[in-house]
């Protein structure tokens, strides 16, 4: 049987479980992340799980690869439900792992390799580029609620400070994606579909990396995008989204709209699916879905004839 360590991870600590050694506690701190994989190679852990917890868990994920030791990322709410479908309402650190080490066994979870360096920079920069042009977002709204002349200036200062820095990250990321021939391709292929943008690209790259590996479903599926079913016995439900990359799909709401007004074969599946009376949501989920599958397919080609050439 596979020795799993289940980690649970917060700000102070990092919280292992390995059966039947039990809990041990360690500082999350560089000495604490290196007893830890130390803890590991004694007792033979073979892989090491740790919820995805907001980022918090990468530092100690990365560096227990660097040491040679596999991990893996678990879905939190996924975790959650096992515990709780296990008996486990209540809620510690080390219940929290030894759920995270069941959990992994029953999924058979394998390792998750962890992103390049050039990966890592290139989400780090998207997500900061997101948060830049939210933030002017907000500014601008208040700039057109502000009539006194220095809270008005402060506002277009600010303004102009975000803004720059918009242009900054997104020159940042477009040298960065010059620099990868993969992403450079894929950068080309997304851009043949009007609409399809430098921000959108790198957004799919950064947050969508699999791009191009997966079938239709399961990248529809990992964009939060798939109708799940809903059916018991003679009951047919109504099928609904959920969970998934909740950034990446917000963003494929958006360019799908602007593709279809440049595309005919969105733009009538648009109108086929109002006139049979689905709500306009419904209509939203699926126009991007289309979307999605028709840039991973895009991104399939292009992976493809990359290894050809290679």
């Amino acid at each position: 049987m596979t020795i799993i360590c289940g980690v649970d991870v917060s700000q102070a600590s990092l919280d292992a479980w390995i059966e039947p050694v039990g809990h041990r506690c360690f500082a999350n701190t560089a000495e604490g992340v290196a007893e830890l994989g130390a803890f590991c190679r004694v007792h033979d852990a073979e892989l090491v799980v740790m919820e995805a917890s907001g980022g918090i868990e990468q530092p100690a994920f990365l560096t227990l690869w660097q040491q040679g030791q596999s991990c893996a990322i678990a879905n939190a709410r996924s975790v959650r439900k096992f515990a709780e479908a296990m008996g486990y309402l209540e809620k510690t650190d080390r219940i929290d792992a030894m759920m995270i080490a069941g959990y992994a066994r029953t999924r058979k979870l394998v390792p998750t390799p962890p992103p390049s360096a050039d990966q890592q920079r290139l989400t780090a920069l998207a997500t900061r580029l997101r948060q830049v042009t939210r933030d002017l977002g907000v500014q601008k709204q208040r700039r057109h609620s502000t009539r006194e002349p220095t809270a008005l200036d402060s506002l277009k200062e600010t303004i102009a400070f975000f803004t720059a820095q918009a242009r900054k990250l997104a020159t940042e990321i477009a040298t960065l994606i010059d620099t990868d021939p993969l992403w450079t391709a894929l950068d080309r292929s997304f851009r043949s579909v009007k609409g399809v943008a430098d921000r959108a690209v790198a957004y799919l790259l950064a947050d969508l990396p699999e791009i191009g590996t997966l079938s239709n479903r399961a990248v529809t599926k990992l964009a939060g995008l798939a109708p799940l079913a809903d059916d018991s016995g003679k009951r047919h439900g109504r099928r609904s989204i959920r969970g998934g990359r909740a950034g990446i799909r917000s963003i494929l709401f958006l360019v799908a709209d602007i593709a279809r007004k440049y595309d005919p074969t969105l733009s009538n599946f648009r109108d086929r699916l109002l006139a049979k009376g689905l709500a306009k949501m419904e209509v939203r989920i699926a126009l991007a879905r289309k979307l999605l599958v028709r840039l991973n397919a895009k991104a399939r080609d292009v992976r493809a004839e990359l290894a050809h050439d290679s």
